[in-house]
């Protein structure tokens, strides 16, 4: 009991420092589109998104973040499709989601050796709320295949301790809320280093005009990826800039290549269906690339993208009326998922504070007065 308060009073301190931090736009950082009001993917009317920020000693640098696309009180599915850039990393239940075109439950984000607590967790979770999935349920009983995908704190977090319980991942389940969502060194993304500086959670939106539909498309990312050297913000060399006057030695083994891991959650209220979904989710590579990554060999690059229209659709008492924005108008919500893809990651970065962790190692967070400083001599502040 004495833990789950600890860890629970220190996400809540952390939660209000992430959100008080300036972010891209605040920066002045060029960037394209017209975000939400919130700037985030709970612009989506629905998603809520909680997290479990875990804290203490010298070692423990981890968490759990959870995105329930219709909130935590439904289990109406939606319809989802997912896309591996590169699939060195791990994404569970997505056999069910690219068969059957839903996705049944939130999308949980942790470690790398956390997923399987995630999963059994969740599924506990299920049972002891007597909560049923939306699809797969039978008379007595269900099944069901929770979607859990992973990035690699090892670096700053004790990540063969086994931190994450099942009680942290109901907090982070039970937390999910509408609203601002936390960004930085919160969550899954506590321990994650993004292009050699401190990473973690990021988001933002963009909310087409109405002669394109009126619709938001929100993203959400875990990023733990690239190095250094790859960093681009703006259209410019922003790590190679930076790399010359800040502390690098403790990242010369981990980071000297594009060896990381993130993970990208997008949601829109665009009537998709699964294939739509899926070509969706291929988009947030472009906003990925945006920033720098080449997506090396080990890097686990796995998104997943949902669309919260057609409600009960899944319902198998009646037969659904669904309904599909057509293809050759997808190009502006395309475009959206890029381009909120690209800011999330920033965000994620302005987000984080640096931070040491298991063995000393300690990971740099991005400077705001140098990021400035760059884009103004580019002529590139905003």
């Amino acid at each position: 009991m004495t833990r789950h308060i600890f860890f629970l009073v220190l996400t809540l301190s952390l939660t209000a420092g992430a959100q008080s931090k300036p972010r891209a736009r605040q920066l002045g950082v060029p960037l394209e589109g017209v975000p939400g009001p919130l700037n985030a993917i709970t612009d989506v009317s629905g998603v809520e998104v909680g997290h479990r920020t875990m804290i203490s000693g010298a070692s423990v640098r981890t968490g759990v973040t959870a995105v329930w696309p219709r909130g935590k009180a439904s289990s109406d599915p939606v319809f989802g499709g997912f896309f591996s850039q590169n699939g060195n990393g791990d994404m569970t239940g997505t056999h069910w989601l690219e068969e059957s075109g839903f996705l049944d439950g939130p999308v949980l984000i942790t470690n790398t050796h956390s997923v399987g607590v995630v999963r059994d967790a969740y599924l506990a979770w299920l049972v002891k709320n007597k909560r049923q999935p939306g699809t797969n349920v039978f008379t007595g009983g269900f099944y069901t295949y929770p979607i859990v995908a992973e990035t690699y704190d090892g670096f700053l977090n004790d990540i063969n301790g086994f931190h994450v319980k099942p009680e942290d991942v109901a907090a982070a389940l039970d937390s999910a809320a509408p609203g601002p969502v936390p960004e930085g060194s919160v969550g899954g993304g506590t321990g994650m280093i993004c292009y050699g500086f401190k990473g973690g959670i990021g988001t933002s939106s963009r909310r087409l005009p109405a002669e394109q539909g009126g619709y938001t498309v929100g993203a959400l990312v875990q990023c733990n990826c690239g190095s250094r050297s790859q960093l681009r913000i703006g259209g410019l060399p922003v790590g190679q800039e930076l790399s010359a006057n800040l502390p690098r030695a403790s990242l010369d083994h981990p980071y000297r290549e594009d060896m990381g891991s993130i993970i990208i959650v997008v949601a829109t209220d665009a009537p998709l269906l699964p294939h739509q979904t899926k070509r969706l989710a291929r988009r947030a590579t472009m906003g990925l690339a945006r920033t720098g990554s080449t997506s090396g060999n080990g890097s686990g690059d796995i998104f997943i993208a949902f669309s919260t229209a057609n409600p009960h659709a899944a319902a198998a008492t009646q037969a659904a009326n669904v309904s599909m924005w057509p293809n050759d108008r997808l190009n502006p919500v395309f475009e959206a998922a890029v381009q909120a893809t690209e800011e999330a990651i920033i965000n994620a970065m302005l987000g984080a504070e640096t931070m040491t962790g298991v063995n000393g190692h300690t990971v740099t967070a991005l400077p705001h007065d140098r990021l400035r400083e760059l884009l103004k001599r580019y002529n590139r502040l905003q």
